[in-house]
């Protein structure tokens, strides 16, 4: 799943739930879950997540929705082995981008 957001400093839960095509329920319970994810929280308590946080909850979703961790497994594999992970997952997500714009050359033929 490639998340398309505009380039923003903060994010509000609502549009981070819309981009993942989940309820803003699932993204407060990985915040609970995932000691990576830290919203700043404004005076009414609403949510501001930064750049840094969509790109752990995008790691976060392939590995439990697309890779299919479990919730305690991902834990461990962030802790573990955080960077290679990243860095796979980085590789293979400008992979995709290149084979969309490969596909949309494609059909402009």
């Amino acid at each position: 799943m490639h998340i398309n957001l505009p380039d923003k400093r903060y994010y509000g839960i609502g549009e981070v739930a819309e981009a993942f095509k989940v309820n803003t329920s699932l993204i407060r319970f990985w915040e609970k879950e995932f000691d990576v994810i830290k919203p700043k929280k404004n005076a009414k308590g609403n949510r501001k997540f930064t750049p840094e946080d969509i790109k752990n909850l995008e790691l976060i979703y392939h590995l439990v929705k697309e890779r299919g961790f479990t919730l305690e497994g991902a834990k461990i594999h962030l802790k573990e082995e955080k960077q290679k992970t990243l860095n796979n997952f980085e590789i293979i997500r400008k992979l995709e981008g290149i084979k969309s714009e490969l596909v949309n050359l494609k059909n402009q033929l």
